[in-house]
C-alpha cells in the first residue's frame, strides 16, 4: 500500500523556530527600530495622543529623541505652519509629557515641517449635508405629533 506524500505530510508534526511567541519577537524588532531614534520607552510613541492631546497629535509626531544633560531634546515632525502654532504650547506640551515621564526627563521641543501619517488625519465633520432640508413645520403641529407618539408608546405597554 502506498501512502499519499499529502496524508505523511500531515501527520508530521511543523517544528517551531523558537520557543518564544510571534508578538514578543516582534517587539524586539520594534524596540531596536525605536532604539534607532532614540527612544528607549516605546511607550512614549504608542501612547502620543494620549498624552499631547488629539489636537496636537493630528498635526505633530515624535521622531527623535536627543538626551542631553539638561534634559532631552524630542524633534517632532509637524505639518506645515504648525510648528509656528506649536511655539505658543510648548511649556504646556512638556509639562504634559514630563507628567507622564518623569519631572524634568523633556527640556523642551524642536520642530520639522513634514507630513503627519494619515492614521492621525482630521476625521471629516460630523455635520449634517448642507442640502439636507427637513420639512418644516410649526412648533404646535411638532407638539401635536409628539404628543400622539407618547399617547401610542404608553397603549402598547
Amino acid at each position: 500500500m502506498s501512502e499519499d506524500p499529502k496524508t505523511v505530510a500531515a501527520q508530521v508534526p511543523v517544528p517551531r523556530r523558537s520557543g518564544r511567541a510571534a508578538g514578543i519577537a516582534l517587539l524586539e524588532h520594534v524596540s531596536r527600530a525605536f532604539q534607532r531614534a532614540g527612544f528607549v520607552d516605546p511607550g512614549f510613541l504608542l501612547h502620543w495622543p494620549e498624552i499631547a492631546g488629539a489636537h496636537i497629535a493630528r498635526v505633530a509626531q515624535p521622531v527623535k529623541w536627543q538626551e542631553s544633560a539638561g534634559g532631552a531634546v524630542v524633534t517632532l515632525c509637524c505639518e506645515p505652519c504648525a510648528a509656528v502654532l506649536l511655539q505658543h504650547e510648548t511649556r504646556t506640551l512638556v509639562e504634559k509629557c514630563n507628567t507622564y515621564l518623569a519631572p524634568g526627563r523633556i527640556s523642551r521641543f524642536k520642530f520639522v515641517n513634514g507630513t503627519v501619517s494619515a492614521e492621525a488625519a482630521i476625521p471629516p465633520h460630523p455635520a449634517p449635508e448642507s442640502n439636507h432640508n427637513p420639512d418644516k413645520i410649526s412648533l404646535n403641529e411638532a407638539l401635536e405629533k409628539l404628543q400622539r407618539t407618547r399617547a401610542q408608546l404608553a397603549r402598547r405597554h
